[in-house]
């Protein structure tokens, strides 16, 4: 195959090329900004108490959406598809959990990570042994939680706020993110994100972006009284 054949950019010249080269990156600087602007809105986000008591089985027994916080302030939960008859998980939710990074920084600002799926707990068990994984996932069988937080879409039973999602016509398991807060023993959702709004979400600050402190550093725009410290400090 000659250069000619092969589907490829453009040809320039060094100068050329460093010239496109700023083009673009000014055009990245400003997405940059403009995603913190949006990470600020999303930490002013009202944010809803959970009146609805869910239980969950985990490897330690039976437990509460408050005790997925593990004692802290802010849970993150990843919705892994994996439905109550299927013999092994979402292959794309599989990549998704392959590509998590160190995700210690989030227990250092006060925040716990759990994968949560409808399958019984015993499915979910033999499948992380099978990857090696050590993420804490917990089994919502026999609840409302996936329906509540629209990652099972059962037109049976889902409710109208469904549509909040607007994706007409989606049935089944979903992936999603969803973001939870702790005053006390009162727990609060505060953000869900579904399909391409959670593909980045792999690493600790992409996280602690979507939760209601953020990363937590002090050249965020975050309101008054927000735990904020120095970047490198």
């Amino acid at each position: 195959m000659t250069i000619q054949e092969l589907a490829h950019p453009p040809i320039a010249t060094r100068e050329e090329w460093l010239e496109a080269r700023k083009t673009l990156l000014t055009r990245e600087k400003e997405l940059t900004r403009q995603q913190d602007r949006i990470s600020a809105e999303r930490r002013r986000l009202p944010m809803v108490k959970v009146e609805k008591e869910y239980v969950f089985d985990g490897p330690e027994g039976k437990r509460s959406l408050k005790d997925l916080f593990d004692g802290r302030r802010q849970l993150i939960v990843y919705h892994f598809m994996f439905g109550p008859d299927w013999e092994k998980g979402c292959p794309g939710c599989t990549g998704y959990v392959d590509a998590l990074g160190d995700l210690s920084a989030l227990a250092e600002r006060d925040t716990s990570f759990v994968l949560v799926s409808r399958a019984p707990l015993a499915k979910l068990e033999a499948y992380k042994a099978e990857k090696g994984w050590t993420w804490p996932w917990y089994s919502s069988f026999g609840s409302d939680f996936n329906y509540d937080f629209h990652v099972t879409l059962d037109e049976a039973v889902a409710p109208p706020e469904y549509n909040y999602r607007s994706e007409p016509g989606r049935k089944g398991e979903q992936p999603g993110t969803s973001i939870f807060f702790r005053i006390g023993d009162d727990i609060f959702h505060t953000y869900s994100t579904f399909a391409r709004g959670g593909e980045y979400l792999t690493h600790s600050s992409a996280l602690l972006d979507v939760t209601p402190y953020g990363r937590q550093e002090d050249w965020e725009d975050s309101p008054a009284g927000w735990p904020q410290r120095p970047t490198y400090g």
